[in-house]
């Protein structure tokens, strides 16, 4: 065949419309994704998933926003491609694993959602954010990407069952056709981009991207499918001084339907020394120290008159009961503006049980009944009255 023919994939896409760029590019593709089996490309996103679910969570809390991060999709990108993947300025937010892993991460984000994300912080309503970015709102979007990479160690510590930290993030504004902040990106000419949908509120529906070398995210997949063993073998147990078994092999004694009627031929069974555990060898049972459990006497007390005196005083003293539907929090700015008419949202969900605190500690649940013309509440779960009592104090 001759070099000039053409393969049956150019072909392909000849006629399909597509351009030399687009061969290229896809041949490109091809080639990266050599990089990462598709088991490897899994267990990412499965990572991903569960970290950055529990930062989805953190980042609600501090927006006071409903925050929605996806499945994540993984791609391998070359460092010289990133200028492609990142056109027009980014924020980037990089952080390095001090305990657990050895390692970089970066997340970027568009300057326009970390400008949301910025103005919802400093107590604004995203609407309308300032683009141009200063230094205290680069803060405030180190802030909350520090609490979702947090939370996002923190799962990861459930997840590969050890201690996972992070150092405190750093964060520039990256515009790689200037060469501003590609400090953040780490060395490697490879890596791994696993992006998500974030989504806040009405505000922001948009990509945020992490960044990782590619021996990095193997390193995580590795010990993901193959856990350290965290609990030390067992020994086995020493056998009695003086026993026969320790001049000769154990031997096996098979006990057949023949030898359990008494035939000659049965194998005889060889007495073994019982073993102690939990001592030194050799120390019998009526040795050990074995103490009688002691229950807790359930029986009434029975108080004198100067003791039934005293208490029947304390049963007099008034006690502040408060029965509380939920609660919020909410910004300065958003106080100011509460009005006749106002409906402010709280923490509990419709037919709920109720908090019941005497003296602003809580001391059972209940739910809310109308008595005649006056709310009331039936207590449905209610602390034990010794829990009740150390609460008072």
């Amino acid at each position: 065949m001759s070099d000039d023919m053409l393969s049956q994939d150019e072909i392909d896409a000849l006629l399909n419309g597509s351009t030399g760029e687009d061969l290229n590019r896809s041949s490109y593709n091809q080639g990266l994704a050599e990089e990462l089996s598709i088991l490897e490309e899994d267990a990412l996103g499965e990572i991903g998933n569960i970290s950055f679910g529990s930062s989805a969570t953190a980042l609600s809390s501090l927006l006071n926003q409903k925050v929605q991060i996806t499945t994540p999709k993984i791609t391998v990108v070359n460092r010289n491609r990133l200028p492609d993947e990142f056109p027009k300025p980014y924020v980037a937010v990089g952080v390095t694993y001090t305990d657990g892993f050895s390692g970089e991460n970066v997340l970027v984000i568009n300057t326009k959602d970390a400008a949301i994300i910025a103005d919802l912080m400093l107590g604004g309503d995203g609407s309308s954010p300032d683009d141009q970015l200063n230094e205290i709102s680069l803060s405030a979007v180190q802030e909350a990407m520090n609490q979702m990479m947090g939370s996002a160690a923190t799962s990861m510590s459930t997840i590969f069952n050890k201690k996972v930290d992070i150092s405190p993030p750093s964060i520039d504004v990256l515009n790689l056709e200037e060469d501003r902040g590609t400090d953040q990106i780490p060395d490697d000419e490879t890596l791994v981009k696993v992006s998500f949908q974030l989504k806040v509120g009405t505000l922001i529906d948009s990509n945020i991207m992490q960044l990782l070398p590619v021996g990095f995210a193997r390193e995580l997949v590795d010990q993901l499918m193959n856990p350290e063993d965290q609990e030390p073998p067992q020994k086995p147990l020493k056998k009695p001084s003086g026993s026969r078994e320790d001049d000769q092999p154990t031997k096996a004694a098979v006990t057949t339907g023949e030898s359990y009627k008494g035939s000659s031929t049965s194998t005889s069974h060889e007495e073994v020394e019982p073993q102690y555990v939990g001592g030194p060898v050799g120390q019998g049972v009526n040795e050990a120290n074995i103490q009688t459990a002691q229950f807790q006497n359930f029986e009434s007390v029975k108080l004198n008159n100067n003791e039934q005196r005293n208490l029947d005083m304390l049963m007099d003293i008034p006690l502040k009961v408060t029965v509380e539907l939920g609660r919020t929090k909410r910004t300065i700015k958003e106080i100011l503006e509460i009005s006749a008419g106002s409906v402010i949202e709280l923490d509990k969900l419709a037919g709920e049980p109720v908090d019941i605190l005497v003296n602003e500690k809580l001391m059972a649940k209940g739910e809310v009944v109308v008595i005649d013309e006056n709310f009331g509440v039936r207590v449905t779960d209610i602390l034990s009255p010794k829990d009740r009592l150390s609460k008072l104090r």
